[in-house]
């Protein structure tokens, strides 16, 4: 029930105000490409290495931080269902603001590393994944934020990395096709920017919804209930 949660929001974290409409942007700052005409040109084997390393970078820094949460998480372990409380009660907070319904400004500070150098290999991609996750937009750290929460709550360390793996693949699927996308036409960031309102309130129900799920309890119920038929043993 969490991995499908992380991953969702890994999705609509990418289509976040956020994030994707910089995409042709960050794919030129990655390849060294330009925007002509209607299109990013752009080497497409060039274009997959290195948006290769720039997940396997971000997706590096957030599972450090599902296991951070987790070993955090379990420094309280007798507090457990203190802990599921506030995270429930945090995830629905920042659910509502995701979705617009609330307007809380510390909420929204933003912290931005910026590279004034274009990527010049796989590594330096690697390197541009990782200052990425590390100084996150506000839209995705709310979401984040809501994962590393339901990560603190895990039982094991183990579960917490699957969490953030969850979230990491959730975001990667997008970019990689977008991404390619956009090498053949920019008309798909046009369309999809007319929708981004709607999924941010969607991204935002989904993550209240979560929220009361970890409030009260249901999540691990739910979670225990669907193991029976999980193919994965852990």
């Amino acid at each position: 029930m969490g991995l499908f949660f992380a991953f969702t929001a890994g999705i609509l974290s990418f289509f976040s105000p956020c994030v994707f409409p910089l995409l042709p942007a960050y794919i030129t700052h990655l390849t060294g490409g330009k925007i002509e005409g209607s299109k990013v040109a752009v080497n497409r084997t060039t274009l997959f290495t290195r948006s290769f390393g720039f997940i396997i970078g971000f997706s590096i820094i957030f599972i450090i931080m599902g296991a951070s949460a987790t070993l955090l998480g379990q420094l309280f372990a007798n507090y457990r269902t203190i802990v599921m409380q506030i995270a429930g009660l945090l995830i629905i907070i920042f659910g509502l603001q995701m979705a617009g319904l609330l307007n809380i400004k510390f909420l929204m500070m933003e912290k931005k590393v910026h590279s004034e150098t274009k990527s010049k290999g796989v590594f330096s991609s690697v390197f541009l994944g990782m200052a990425f996750a590390s100084g996150w937009s506000p839209c995705v750290g709310l979401a984040l934020s809501s994962i590393l929460l339901l990560a603190s709550s895990s039982d094991t360390l183990y579960q917490g990395m699957y969490l953030l793996i969850s979230y990491s693949l959730g975001m990667a699927v997008p970019f990689l096709v977008i991404s390619f996308v956009i090498s053949y036409s920019l008309n798909a960031i046009k369309k999809i920017n007319k929708y981004l309102s709607k999924l941010s309130l969607i991204n935002g129900m989904i993550m209240v919804g979560m929220g009361f799920l970890v409030l009260s309890g249901q999540m691990q119920k739910i979670s225990a209930w669907l193991s029976a038929y999980s193919l994965f043993g852990f």
